[in-house]
């Protein structure tokens, strides 16, 4: 979803750095690194950090932060709580990515296992993305495999059958067999809309 946070809301007003009900001098964790160790360890597996799932969120802000997006835990009873948080209200606890999003999705994509498609490129357009990084475009590709939706991810494959990048898709594989081989400004009149003008965005693409 390319979102910039996640809101999680709870019972707690946020992470803490002990049990707040058995321990008065409890304190609100206000900003962490969402992959620092220490916060599993408090969570711990038992107390009320454990039981109520904090131990959860943290996993949850973790895998966030994999693609870039922060995580902010907050009382869920707050009034008006998520228009306070969209105004900017600082509440809870805010868990922050270590990567900066665009690197972060980057990485993302390239481990990704599941790869449901790929289009075939003639030598121009590997060429282009292999040397400059620059988003997919229709025109560059020969022909399209596999059955994929809007926002799968896909291979890009050179001419030698080689994967030189993979990244999320703008359109399904029927419109790409469509689109294949044409210019962006054809894509309107074959499709009778478009989305996107190029297959892949580079911000969406990663190189192999």
């Amino acid at each position: 979803m390319e979102a910039d946070t996640l809101v999680i809301l709870t019972d707690q007003q946020g992470l803490f750095d002990k049990d707040p009900r058995y321990n008065d001098d409890a304190q609100l964790i206000e900003q962490a690194n969402a992959n620092d160790p220490e916060l599993l360890e408090m969570a711990g597996d038992s107390g009320a950090l454990g039981q109520g799932g904090m131990r959860t969120k943290i996993t949850a802000a973790q895998r966030a932060a994999r693609s870039g997006a922060a995580t902010l835990i907050a009382y869920g009873r707050t009034e008006n709580v998520l228009l306070e948080i969209a105004k900017g209200t600082e509440l809870g606890t805010l868990l922050s990515p270590k990567t900066e999003k665009l690197a972060a999705r980057k990485q993302w994509l390239a481990g990704h296992l599941i790869v449901r498609g790929s289009l075939q490129l003639d030598a121009g357009a590997s060429k282009a993305l292999s040397d400059s990084g620059v988003s997919l475009l229709a025109v560059g590709v020969t022909s399209v495999n596999g059955n994929f939706n809007r926002g799968d991810i896909v291979s890009c494959v050179s001419p030698a059958g080689d994967e030189v990048a993979r990244g999320l898709v703008n359109y399904s594989a029927d419109e790409a067999r469509k689109i294949m081989g044409m210019a962006s400004n054809e894509i309107e009149n074959t499709l009778g809309y478009v989305d996107e003008p190029e297959l892949i965005h580079r911000d969406n693409l990663v190189l192999l």
